[in-house]
């Protein structure tokens, strides 16, 4: 069972659009509803979408978690992209019109997974820039959750400490509505500014990916903190 979070001041509980239907959908979809926000899943496979909500229901008892069709996007306060990059240029250019005025999470990682030694964007890109660039005008993207791996965000923590999420985003609202998400499930946000500084959060994870790959590697459990006095 999750723990359930509740933060005093909070002024609403936000409607939480998942297209995806993996383990990081899973992972953020139970910070979500530890959060007390309602969670919505869209997947190619309904079935899927429907597996997925029953168990986020198990790990979060008082959650709200359900599939969803495309067209529930226009209740989402926020919509969140765990697909891998490509698709999610897909999934913005497919929505169009639907996702105008609407904060859409990237947390994919462009990596050479043959490799896991380069980034498939150009130099001075990255890929919540190019998926902003799919998107039409309106649409604020905020790159988030690209460091934090999938089982960390079941748990919320690594060894006790809460992690980490690096937000960048071009639209203050916007990365004030993830910090939000990502506070309201116990975990600790940290806003590093435009979004072009995705570059930078997409080139440290491929550094903390490409450890996990080695003999000496944390098993896809540790998480990148900023530790201040």
């Amino acid at each position: 069972m999750v723990r359930v979070v509740r933060h005093a001041g909070r002024a609403r509980s936000m409607r939480v659009f998942i297209v995806g239907t993996g383990k990081m959908a899973g992972g953020i979809g139970t910070r979500a509803l530890a959060g007390g926000h309602s969670v919505r899943l869209v997947g190619r496979d309904p079935a899927g979408a429907r597996e997925l909500a029953e168990e986020l229901g198990r790990r979060v008892s008082a959650g709200d978690a359900a599939a969803a069709d495309a067209d529930a996007v226009g209740e989402a306060d926020v919509m969140v992209l765990a697909v891998p990059f490509e698709a999610a240029k897909e999934v913005v250019a497919s929505y169009g019109q639907r996702l105008a005025g609407k904060t859409v999470v990237d947390i994919s990682n462009p990596v050479d997974f043959s490799t896991f030694d380069s980034l498939t964007v150009p130099a001075g890109s990255s890929a919540a820039e190019e998926i902003a660039a799919a998107a039409v005008p309106g649409v604020d993207v905020v790159k988030a959750f690209n460091t934090t791996f999938a089982g960390t965000l079941v748990a919320g923590e690594v060894a006790g400490i809460p992690l980490d999420v690096f937000i960048a985003g071009d639209d203050a609202g916007a990365r004030a509505r993830v910090a939000e998400l990502a506070s309201s499930g116990g975990l600790n946000p940290v806003d590093v500014g435009g979004l072009h500084h995705a570059r930078e959060l997409e080139g440290f994870q491929l550094l903390h990916m490409a450890l996990q790959t080695r003999p000496e590697g944390h098993g896809w459990m540790s998480g990148i903190k900023i530790i201040a006095p």
